[in-house]
């Protein structure tokens, strides 16, 4: 006979994961989001969803549906070299380079900048994620009570504090979204817009990792059997899911209306700092400072934990699990120290490179059987998406990369010859012919 997991253990599993996820960029893009999309937000937050959300329900799908022991059995289906390569970047993204000094430098810049004297905010920096970083190794080095600190207890606590902000925002709203301004290409183009600011999230990546975590959990429940594995993990990723969408449609809302007493800030985590304090003065920056730090210290340790799990599974022989972790909380440490609106520039090319390569992966998994789990249907379709993504990475690299003769001549190749390719979604066509390529070999042998 097979266990059946509870309610309450589904819902405790549904909450990890939705603790895992929603960390720094789950916070800010939205807010930032709303505040240029303006009166177009909900065709923009639609959008959104569909990346955010919908992808990163669809990765941990995939893991689970496939019966993969993580990203690096998945990827190795392309093929074995390929599984090191991609596994390491989509790692190495949403770990030490990206994602993770991202959480400690999103922490400080909203929750605790605003109380910091301008010359000793380079010092107070340094400090703060320090003992941040301090923190989630400390829980990072004890992997199998992830569960407990994140799911039971971290998240909920997140959960009341920002509940706070967001009803009193609906209650007492800064303007109303009829007449908010709409910037940039949002005037023309807000659901695509809003689908390529879902990218920044890093989650449909965060799914791929996150996912081995979610099986193992509900394997140390008692659940061993794929069929169930499968079904449990199908239905904590819809709490997390709903928990989501509810909170995205919400934080848009409140960038939008915020534009009726100030201008479109920098980046979210200053729009963030204002409207709380527009709120609630010196103590809407306290609460602010726990939303914060609560949404990315959890993330923080999520993301500690799947790094150094894979990197042992795939480097058994170099070190072990727990030196691993100390190795990317240190680098990830000094990272967060290069500030906020410089890890978002820098990350944006590389997101765009793998983003279609992940969307890719995830699809191939979903629709393995039909297929039969064959190489040459993944190979292909792997590759096709690959020729796109270069297309669309280049495209997002700073104007002077961007304006070198090599670069232009190569822009204008993709500019003519591949839809979608303006609108950041280049990969598209080259994905679907892949994998019609693939499965026409498939059917051929």
């Amino acid at each position: 006979m097979h266990k059946k997991l509870a309610i309450s253990e589904y819902i405790a599993i549904g909450s990890m994961l939705f603790g895992l996820f929603f960390g720094a960029g789950n916070l800010i893009f939205p807010v930032h989001m709303g505040q240029l999309a303006g009166s177009e937000i909900f065709t923009a937050t639609l959008g959104f969803v569909v990346t955010a959300v919908g992808l990163p329900f669809l990765g941990i799908l995939a893991i689970g549906l496939s019966r993969s022991d993580g990203l690096f059995d998945l990827a190795g289906r392309v093929h074995p070299y390929y599984a090191y390569a991609f596994t390491i970047l989509l790692y190495m993204t949403i770990g030490p380079f990206f994602a993770l000094p991202r959480t400690g430098t999103v922490a400080y810049e909203i929750g605790l900048s605003l109380f910091v004297a301008e010359q000793d905010q380079t010092l107070m920096l340094a400090v703060f994620t320090i003992l941040f970083f301090g923190g989630a190794l400390f829980f990072a080095l004890r992997p199998n009570k992830i569960l407990t600190w994140v799911g039971k207890v971290l998240n909920p606590i997140f959960l009341v504090f920002l509940s706070i902000l967001i009803i009193v925002s609906l209650v007492y709203p800064m303007g109303t979204v009829s007449n908010a301004a709409v910037h940039d290409i949002y005037a023309t183009s807000a659901f695509l817009k809003g689908f390529t600011e879902g990218y920044n999230t890093m989650d449909a990546l965060a799914a791929l990792a996150f996912g081995i975590i979610v099986v193992q959990n509900i394997k140390e429940l008692g659940v061993t059997e794929p069929k169930a594995i499968a079904w449990g993990t199908f239905k904590a990723g819809i709490v997390s899911v709903i928990l989501m969408c509810l909170i995205y449609w919400f934080l848009g809302l409140m960038g939008a209306t915020s534009t009726g007493l100030m201008e479109p800030a920098a980046n979210g985590g200053i729009a963030w700092a204002k409207i709380s304090n527009h709120f609630f003065g010196y103590y809407g920056s306290l609460l602010l400072a726990v939303i914060v730090t609560l949404a990315c210290f959890k993330t923080a340790i999520g993301l500690i934990v799947a790094c150094s799990k894979t990197f042992e599974e795939m480097f058994p022989e170099a070190l072990g699990y727990k030196e691993y972790t100390i190795i990317f909380t240190v680098f990830s440490c000094v990272v967060a120290n290069i500030g906020l609106t410089q890890l978002i520039k820098l990350s944006i090319p590389v997101l765009m490179f793998i983003y279609p390569l992940a969307i890719a992966l995830i699809f191939l998994a979903l629709f393995s059987r039909m297929f039969k789990d064959r190489r040459c249907v993944y190979f292909t379709t792997s590759l096709f998406t690959m020729f796109g993504s270069i297309g669309d990475s280049l495209n997002a690299m700073p104007e002077l990369i961007k304006s070198t003769p090599t670069i232009e001549s190569i822009l204008n190749f993709y500019h003519v010859y591949l839809p979608f390719y303006d609108l950041g979604m280049g990969w598209i066509v080259p994905m679907l012919v892949g994998a019609v390529v693939g499965l026409a070999i498939s059917l051929r042998k």
